[in-house]
């Protein structure tokens, strides 16, 4: 084993062990509270802005050990499957793009610390030939979406690969725990499967659509002409 993937390891240890730790620790206590009928009463607290509660609840689940799934199920139960859906893949966007922004631009120095030039590089070069997949699957596992985010942002990322690749994972995840919730979680077993394959078939697709569009050159740096010569 190489010492870059040595230290990318390393890094990904770090991420789980920053997300996992809280579950460990308050895991039992959040899915006490926030059970399905517990989310929802604790949303409805909040009368008009429930649906706003609902997206902090999911965009807390970065640092907290917030029952995601169950939140969304409770959305749904609320709102409908349409409009919980709706509500659910903006909440999982925003989790998203929160985690991936705050590792890109706040967390690099730390990663380097941990991983070095090498660890990074080797991140940069997975994320840069499966990211897409990593991400829009990740969105339906439990613990994977906030890490899989966070190494997207310390290995930049494309951003136009990142958020197609979000969007395919968060949207059919939204709308597929938003209809349990409405429905009753009378068929969990066809939103579940549903949830898991649908980002792999919107992935093909946009990853196709990706390709086909090619970067736009940057447009040249425009050059100074030479200060004139004062004549004596």
């Amino acid at each position: 084993m190489t010492r870059g993937n040595r230290s990318l390891i390393l890094l990904i240890l770090v991420i789980l062990a920053g997300i996992i730790v809280p579950f460990l620790i308050w895991g039992a206590w959040f899915d006490s509270v926030l059970s399905l009928e517990g989310a929802r009463k604790w949303m409805e607290s909040y009368g008009s802005w429930a649906w706003a509660a609902g997206i902090a609840l999911l965009v807390s689940d970065i640092v907290l050990p917030v029952p995601s799934t169950v939140v969304m199920s409770a959305l749904g139960w609320m709102y409908g499957w349409w409009v919980g859906g709706l509500i659910c893949a903006a909440g999982s966007m925003l989790s998203g793009i929160i985690a991936y922004a705050a590792c890109r631009w706040l967390g690099r120095g730390a990663a380097l610390y941990l991983a070095g030039e090498d660890g990074l590089r080797r991140g940069e070069e997975i994320f840069e030939k499966s990211g897409g997949w990593l991400v829009a699957l990740s969105r339906w596992m439990p613990v994977l979406p906030e890490a899989v985010a966070c190494l997207a942002g310390l290995s930049r990322m494309r951003r136009r690969v990142f958020f197609p690749a979000l969007a395919c994972g968060s949207v059919p995840t939204g709308f597929a725990f938003a209809a349990i919730g409405h429905l009753g979680q009378s068929e969990p077993g066809w939103a579940i499967a549903l949830s898991g394959l649908v980002p792999v078939a919107l992935w093909l697709a946009a990853a196709r659509i990706l390709k086909q569009r090619p970067n736009l050159p940057l447009p040249p740096t425009p050059t100074l002409p030479p200060p004139k010569q004062e004549e004596e």
